[in-house]
């Protein structure tokens, strides 16, 4: 099986330090770390690789961070061919400060990357979260792994060992 790709875009920290959690779950022998303002060029940094992990804090009402911008704006030119590719989205919310906004971002992620072919995985029940408003639900479920750490840090570690034990099911992650 290939190697993953963790890509994460990160502002204040936040995402970085979710995103080397995840990796060191995982394993730095199979798995990638990508900052998007450091290690990407193009669209190209994404395909090679068939399993990819996608962090992305939400910003403002519901927007992108910064680092993910541009490049999805290229994607929306380029209309890159990401059929065959699996990805699975995380990111940072703020639940009580931005409860009508809560990671509104993997929302957006979510739509570009299926719309390019993407299988996308790794969906949460949305038990056990407080906030007002996402438009990262599809079908009940959020689209990824939501994380607060500001109101709920105590739960993040929980939430990444449950989120990467069903994600065993697609991508090569070991036990």
């Amino acid at each position: 099986m290939g190697k993953i790709g963790l890509f994460y875009g990160s502002t204040s920290g936040v995402t970085e330090e979710l995103a080397e959690k995840i990796q060191e779950s995982i394993g730095e022998d199979i798995c990638d770390l990508r900052s998007m303002e450091d290690d990407f060029d193009d669209v190209n940094d994404l395909l090679e690789y068939d399993y990819l992990l996608i962090g992305c804090s939400t910003w403002g009402a519901g927007e992108l961070q910064n680092d993910w911008r541009e490049p999805l704006f290229d994607m929306e030119i380029e209309k890159p061919d990401f059929s065959g590719k699996t990805i699975a989205l995380f990111g940072p919310g703020d639940c009580e400060g931005h409860g009508k906004h809560f990671v509104g971002a993997l929302g957006l992620l979510y739509d570009q990357f299926k719309a390019f072919g993407a299988k996308i995985v790794g969906e949460v029940p949305t038990d056990g979260y407080t906030f007002e408003k996402s438009t990262s639900i599809r079908d009940g479920k959020f689209v990824g792994l939501p994380l607060d750490e500001v109101n709920e840090s105590d739960k993040t570690d929980e939430r990444i060992e449950n989120w990467l034990e069903s994600l065993k099911e697609y991508f090569p992650i070991e036990s």
